[in-house]
């Protein structure tokens, strides 16, 4: 079994070379109509090819989701698949069972980031107010996700707590890279502005390729 600790290092080599990930967040249709499943799984192939694999499915209470995105991991093992929206032990424990590499919690909770920790999985705690990020740091917390980052960054100033790596999220896009990465933040998250109607923004694969010469 691989430690926690070994696992948020693996994490953390990730963020050096591919500074985003690529948040998608599933309709209801997907799990039915296998048009809008296969248009998806294009797009996904599309990234891998141009080098991408940092990609996040949002946790849905829906029943099929669990065996929808473990198809996604069997059909693209190369992809750094997580689940995103972590917000009950529920998702922990499908996020567990589909054998994901780490889960991205919405908001700060002390008790679920004990569970998963208990568990062995990788949760990386969404901060929004100071007091909770020093509840993360003091539960050893090495990866933070600041969100929504663009009404915190001014009051956290992630440049005072070394040895954490950050990670932005937010209405961000691809554009939104050199900013971030000059504020001392690893990553960032791209949502909606990345990833709407089954469609990729086109702008993430002109930076993959200018990434690539």
């Amino acid at each position: 079994m691989i430690s926690p600790l070994k696992k948020k290092d693996s994490f953390s080599q990730r963020l050096n070379s591919k500074p985003f990930f690529l948040l998608i967040k599933p309709t209801q249709n997907i799990y039915t109509n296998s048009i809008e499943r296969n248009l998806l799984e294009q797009e996904i192939e599309l990234l891998i090819k141009a080098g991408f694999i940092n990609i996040e499915i949002s946790w849905s209470s829906n029943d099929n989701w669990v065996n929808y995105v473990s198809n996604l991991r069997l059909k693209f093992p190369k992809l750094n698949l997580g689940s995103a929206s972590i917000i009950n032990k529920k998702s922990i424990d499908d996020s567990i069972k589909i054998g994901l590499n780490y889960s991205m919690m919405k908001g700060w909770n002390r008790d679920l980031l004990n569970y998963s920790n208990s568990k062995n999985h990788l949760l990386i705690p969404g901060i929004k107010h100071l007091k909770d990020l020093k509840q993360a740091i003091d539960l050893n917390c090495k990866i933070v996700k600041i969100y929504p980052v663009k009404d915190n960054f001014e009051l956290i100033n992630i440049s005072q707590y070394e040895n954490i790596d950050f990670i932005a999220a937010g209405g961000l896009s691809i554009s939104d890279i050199p900013l971030y990465k000059s504020l001392g933040y690893k990553a960032i998250v791209i949502g909606d502005m990345g990833f709407k109607n089954n469609k990729i923004d086109p702008k993430i694969y002109k930076w993959l390729r200018r990434r690539s010469n």
